[in-house]
């Protein structure tokens, strides 16, 4: 299982539920330092990669695929998760150049994980999940993050088209408020990264048969 966006929050929570399940793990994210500590926790290189990764560059997203089929032979399942967020300020005062990184992190960085993970995942007859948001699912006042994530659900969408027959499967991932570094403040209710990795499992985790299109992951309204 290749994993961008690895090294902490969902990601990372995911790796270790998978390593739990058998799987072997390709971890790619920019941060190496991050990555090589989650693969020692993990078992070492024999069980999981470490590798750095920037998922807006095709050349390395080709070498990362490359290198996960090198040492585990195969590859059966291909979360794209990595995700930047956005800037405050709406469509009106936001800052123009963070949403640059953030559209080409969001949106970019999935088609090319999704392009270079495709020959082998035909191969596997495997299955791709995509990190979304309930963010991509309602309509945020001068939201950019929205839009990326309404564009992930469109790229699962159409991708289920595109590999209709293949004996691939494509899942949504859509987490409503989750707690992790992907957020500068602790939000005072708010999912923990490990129930979105439970969703991840349980999609993989389903017979052929059975393909899980979306799961919507929404915190608990809080009880007066």
């Amino acid at each position: 299982m290749l994993i961008t966006g690895a090294s902490t929050g969902i990601g990372a929570a995911t790796a270790r539920a998978a390593a739990k399940e058998g799987y072997k793990l390709a971890l790619a994210a920019r941060s190496i330092d991050k990555l090589k500590a989650l693969q020692d926790e993990l078992g070492g290189p024999d069980q999981a990669l470490s590798l750095e990764c920037d998922v807006q560059d095709f050349d390395q997203q080709k070498s990362v695929v490359k290198q996960t089929v090198d040492q585990f032979g195969r590859l059966d399942a291909v979360f794209a998760n990595a995700g930047r967020g956005g800037s405050p300020g709406g469509f009106s005062g936001a800052d123009h150049e963070a949403w640059r990184d953030m559209i080409l992190t969001n949106i970019y960085g999935v088609g090319l994980t999704l392009q270079a993970a495709l020959p082998a995942l035909r191969e596997s007859k495997g299955h791709v999940l995509l990190t979304g948001s309930a963010a991509g699912r309602a309509t945020i006042p001068g939201s950019m993050y929205s839009a990326t994530k309404w564009a992930v659900s469109a790229i699962g969408y159409g991708l289920r088209e595109e590999l209709r027959g293949s004996g691939i499967r494509v899942t949504l991932i859509e987490p409503g408020m989750v707690d992790t570094p992907f957020f500068d403040e602790k939000p005072e209710h708010a999912l923990v990264d490990d129930d979105i990795a439970r969703a991840v499992i349980y999609a993989l985790s389903q017979p052929s048969h059975v393909d899980v299109n979306e799961i919507l992951v929404r915190p608990t309204p809080k009880v007066e």
